[in-house]
């Protein structure tokens, strides 16, 4: 027999607040038709639900029911610093497509759940202006799902513990590694982990070196910690602004010529100051983690001349 949870209580509240939390405007008159309620009950439901959004949300900002003659309804306001709007959503999605970070399955789910966040006639219209974006999406060669090892390798970050693990190198070559974990970053289509040395007797105290962690495979914890004192501890951010494509090395100062456009060079190198400017060309220093920079400089051709 199936049973009937129309008249329960219970379950009219859960309805209506999930209606509510999707974006939707409901009435009254909808409701008790859908419910076999008389319209009253349906206003007594409504108000228990706005004394428990006031109860538990109770700043300024708060969650509330609201109503509104020209949707013909109730809808819920919801807080700006708890839900992304629309805008905000489109954005998201447009930047994790054109990352090519995920394989098909993993950017499906995630861009899924952040349409979630949508009310569901919105939900549509965002789907509409992403979907020849996502039918046509290819992800980096490797093709191999990155959520689970990101997760794993973040808490080990997080618990700063010393692990050991195999490292599949560009030219095929595989090694085994050990290390303390410090950062997971992203940069240029692919996920990194930056770690500390503990096996290589030829890494250089204090530099940081770079893995792909697509090429990680076989993490172990070696069963040790590792502490860095305060003054010592890695900055994502300050690290992030000295590296060019993920290439780690000794931070050196590197100065050179630029005639292209001056924005590009600002917003490619953080460190970069301007020493001075003649007829357009300008002479710039910048601070940086290894040489991934003259690869960049290179790729600039008559434009910059390193100095």
């Amino acid at each position: 027999m199936q049973l009937d949870y129309k008249g329960d209580k219970g379950f009219r509240l859960l309805n209506l607040y999930e209606r509510l939390n999707k974006g939707e405007t409901v009435s009254k008159e909808t409701l008790a038709n859908d419910f076999g309620v008389s319209q009253k009950t349906i206003q007594r439901d409504i108000d228990d639900l706005r004394a428990y959004l006031a109860e538990t949300h109770f700043d300024e900002y708060g969650t509330a029911i609201k109503y509104s003659r020209t949707k013909g309804g109730y809808y819920l306001v919801r807080q700006e610093r708890e839900w992304f709007t629309n805008e905000e959503i489109l954005a998201l999605c447009k930047i994790l497509l054109e990352s090519r970070a995920f394989c098909k399955s993993e950017m499906s789910a995630v861009i899924g759940k952040i349409l979630m966040q949508s009310a569901p006639n919105d939900r549509r219209r965002i789907d509409d202006i992403i979907r020849n974006e996502f039918q046509s999406y290819i992800p980096v060669k490797h093709g191999k799902p990155l959520l689970d090892s990101l997760w794993r390798i973040s808490d080990m970050i997080r618990s700063r513990k010393i692990i050991k693990f195999r490292y599949e190198r560009q030219d095929k070559k595989v090694r085994q590694k050990e290390g303390k974990p410090v950062a997971i970053m992203f940069s240029e289509f692919y996920f990194y982990m930056i770690a500390f040395m503990t096996d290589d007797p030829k890494n250089i105290p204090n530099i940081p070196i770079v893995f792909r962690v697509d090429r990680i495979s076989e993490i172990e914890e070696t069963g040790e910690t590792f502490e860095i004192p305060y003054k010592d501890r890695f900055n994502d951010g300050e690290f992030r602004k000295r590296v060019q494509f993920m290439y780690s090395g000794e931070l050196k100062t590197v100065r050179f010529r630029y005639s292209g456009v001056l924005e590009a060079i600002l917003d490619r190198l953080p460190t970069a100051k301007i020493l001075s400017e003649d007829n357009g060309t300008y002479t710039i220093s910048a601070e940086t983690y290894g040489d991934g920079i003259y690869m960049w400089l290179r790729s600039q051709g008559d434009k910059a001349e390193i100095l």
